[in-house]
């Protein structure tokens, strides 16, 4: 291992970095924009948009990201829509993530107890209201585990951008690796990388779960 070649790589591995985390932040963001609105379609069955949620459910679930990645860089430019590697990855990372949110957050969502959304009318609390101050604070809590393992797979799935010439981590590790055959430096970069990306997250999230389950059960 040549640690002097390491630190000459640092910078370059920082600016990747901060690409996979815009990615991340971007995808993660509308990812749960797109889910909510999803998973509130499916579950009070908003016709007719809740078949069409249904079929987007299961076209993002099943096909792989790097499909969905090229049909948007590769294949809309054929029909005259040209959009850059960035925009195709937050693109893709939002359509397949807004799926695995929408089925966690249609799990919360139907986890609330009926009898909450019963007493909620009983005082007269319009839809709306019990929908905002009922219903989705519990939903939340309830889904926000497999919330937080959606958006860590996602910063996980930003690694396949690369294939559109974005230079988030994995692009910039095989471009070292191709120029410079440093494979072993370049590897350990991209290890530490992730780690120092991911760890943090994780930690933050179980931090969070714990928090919600202490206020769920009324705990300090």
């Amino acid at each position: 291992m040549d640690w002097s070649y390491v630190q000459e790589i640092i910078p370059r591995f920082v600016q990747a970095a901060l690409v996979t985390l815009r990615l991340s932040a971007w995808g993660v963001s509308l990812s749960l924009l797109l889910g909510l609105a999803v998973a509130l379609v499916t579950s009070y069955r908003v016709r007719p948009f809740d078949s069409l949620a249904r079929v987007y459910i299961e076209l993002s679930r099943n096909t792989p990201l790097l499909i969905q990645l090229f049909f948007l860089y590769y294949g809309l430019p054929k029909i005259g829509i040209h959009w850059d590697g960035f925009t195709c990855g937050v693109i893709a990372l939002t359509f397949l993530g807004g799926s695995y949110m929408a089925e966690a957050l249609r799990a919360g969502l139907q986890a609330v107890p009926r009898g909450q959304v019963e007493s909620a009318r009983a005082i007269g609390l319009r839809r709306a209201q019990i929908l905002r101050h009922v219903v989705l604070p519990q939903a939340l809590a309830i889904a926000l585990p497999a919330l937080t393992a959606n958006a860590l797979f996602l910063v996980k799935e930003t690694s396949v951008i690369n294939a559109v010439s974005v230079a988030e981590l994995l692009f910039v590790t095989k471009d070292i690796i191709g120029t410079d055959y440093m494979t072993n430096e370049a590897l350990f970069m991209l290890l530490v990388s992730y780690l120092v990306l991911l760890l943090p997250l994780s930690w933050l999230a179980a931090w969070v779960e714990k928090r919600m389950r202490r206020a769920e059960y009324g705990g300090a």
